[in-house]
């Protein structure tokens, strides 16, 4: 989901649901939880919402201690979309 949201800001909830395989419901429930975790800020902007990922929020588990999800999402980089050539 973060990636969905790195990529592409602009993103509605129900494309990332799609992109991701789960309903948008729980698409709003994990957004909610990132939101209120610090992983991601969101502006409204006129009927629509923006999507910031805080790129040096530090990831939670006790395993990547330290690391930044920025990281993580340059490792994976465009892994997932569609080749354009």
């Amino acid at each position: 989901m973060l990636l969905c949201l790195a990529r592409d800001p602009n993103v509605r909830l129900r494309d990332v649901a799609s992109a991701v395989g789960i309903t948008e419901r729980a698409t709003q429930r994990i957004l909610a939880d990132l939101v209120d975790a610090g992983y991601v800020r969101r502006v409204r902007i006129g009927r629509r919402n923006q999507y910031e990922v805080d790129r040096g929020h530090a990831m939670r588990h006790t395993a990547q201690a330290g690391q930044e999800i920025g990281a993580l999402i340059d490792l994976l980089g465009d892994a997932g979309q569609p080749d354009t050539a």
